[in-house]
């Protein structure tokens, strides 16, 4: 590159930077439902790569043929039944939690539609992915007796704040997406989690890195959220000396200015950067990244894998790699999700979906108590969409793999 264009290339990339912390302030402002969109990013879109066993390596993924259809037989009787989500559907992460409640939604129209002998519906709580504000959201679901299930909450925060108090309400939690690996050592009776925890994302990511042989030094830099912190540790642990510890990094949720932590990893020259939190600071990071002159692969996780990183981020964001535990959508559940809420689904949608079908599928076998929806979900084992689900006694998935993305 000559030194003209590198001026122009670096001049374009602070553009991209100003853009992305524009989008950032007005969604912090007041998040719409819908997501705004950057023309930069416009040709870009996060793209599934593979399934991942727990040694990194690719495996076809299984058929959800048999998966469960929430319309049932169309002969469903209940009495009317609520349900509860819990999640952000506003602030800087709050697609995450609406991408959740339109795959509940979705479940329960398909459900209602053709059952009109036993008719569900969903409130909404927004939790803004805060824990303290989830601590007085979620006793008011507690207190309303008229729901017998929650899916929810979605960030690992907000689950481990407000885990016991459920537990001790018998509340049915089944979370689509809280994975920190502590969750289910709490001894709670009430808690289900819906995908692979990171204990199992973390060495997963590890050990195909390493086995891609592209990147023999790589920086891991975490938020401060319990996510990104308890990723970040099993991750470490996975890569070992491939993690240079020198080059590690700590930012704080809500950031905005990395340029610290941009000149220490520009300086470091990593083959790639790990980044363990949520595409809210992701989009502006990498942004920053790229503009610094880093040219590193970026690496990251299901807190940044959503369609608003790439708004966000733009050009920048080209060539991410993203690991999550949720499983893509099929053609006929994007069809049918665009349908019903009038956007595409996202991550989490489809595992949003599976929960809210298990629920309902309890609920049509006669399980209308708290208690009885627990036991219910802690003895299944039935295919949904995303996967098989079935719980050992602690509330993991007996089985549950990763998938990698790449944003192009």
């Amino acid at each position: 590159m000559t030194r003209t264009s590198a001026l122009r290339h670096s001049r374009m990339a602070r553009l991209v930077v100003v853009g992305a912390v524009a989008v950032l302030a007005l969604g912090a402002a007041g998040c719409s439902s819908k997501s705004t969109s950057n023309s930069a990013g416009s040709n870009l879109s996060i793209q599934p790569l593979a399934q991942l066993d727990k040694d990194g390596k690719e495996v076809p993924q299984s058929s959800n043929a048999a998966a469960a259809n929430p319309a049932s037989d169309g002969k469903d009787k209940c009495a009317p039944q609520t349900i509860a989500m819990a999640g952000p559907l506003t602030g800087g992460n709050a697609n995450l939690g609406l991408n959740i409640v339109r795959g509940v939604k979705l479940a329960i129209d398909l459900h209602n539609k053709a059952n009109p002998d036993c008719q569900v519906t969903v409130k909404q709580f927004d939790t803004e992915g805060d824990p303290q504000k989830a601590t007085q959201v979620i006793p008011t679901i507690i207190n309303d007796p008229s729901i017998v299930a929650l899916i929810g909450p979605t960030f690992s925060g907000e689950t481990k704040a407000t885990g016991q108090i459920l537990s001790d309400a018998g509340l049915l939690s089944l979370t689509p997406s809280a994975t920190n690996v502590t969750l289910t050592q709490n001894g709670w009776k009430t808690f289900f989690r819906g995908l692979a925890n990171d204990g199992v994302q973390g060495p997963t990511d590890a050990k195909y890195l390493a086995a891609s042989g592209k990147y023999k030094k790589i920086c891991v830099v975490q938020d401060d959220s319990d996510y990104g912190t308890g990723l970040a540790k099993t991750l470490n642990a996975g890569l070992g000396p491939l993690a240079d510890a020198s080059c590690a990094a700590q930012v704080k949720t809500g950031d905005k200015d990395f340029s610290a932590t941009v000149s220490k990893l520009a300086a470091a020259k990593p083959d790639a950067i790990y980044y363990a939190g949520y595409y809210a600071e992701a989009s502006p990071f990498v942004s920053q990244l790229r503009s610094g002159g880093v040219t590193a692969t970026f690496v990251s996780d299901d807190g940044t894998k959503d369609e608003e990183f790439v708004k966000q981020a733009g050009d920048a964001s080209k060539g991410a790699l993203l690991s999550c535990p949720c499983a893509p959508s099929s053609d006929t559940f994007a069809t049918q999700f665009k349908s019903d809420s009038g956007f595409d689904p996202g991550t989490y949608s489809v595992e949003g979906y599976d929960l809210a079908t298990i629920v309902m599928k309890g609920i049509a076998a006669g399980n209308v108590t708290r208690p009885a929806l627990v036991n219910y979900v802690r003895n299944y084992d039935g295919q949904g969409l995303a996967r098989e689900y079935k719980w050992d006694a602690t509330g993991e998935l007996s089985n549950a793999l990763i998938w990698m993305y790449e944003v192009k």
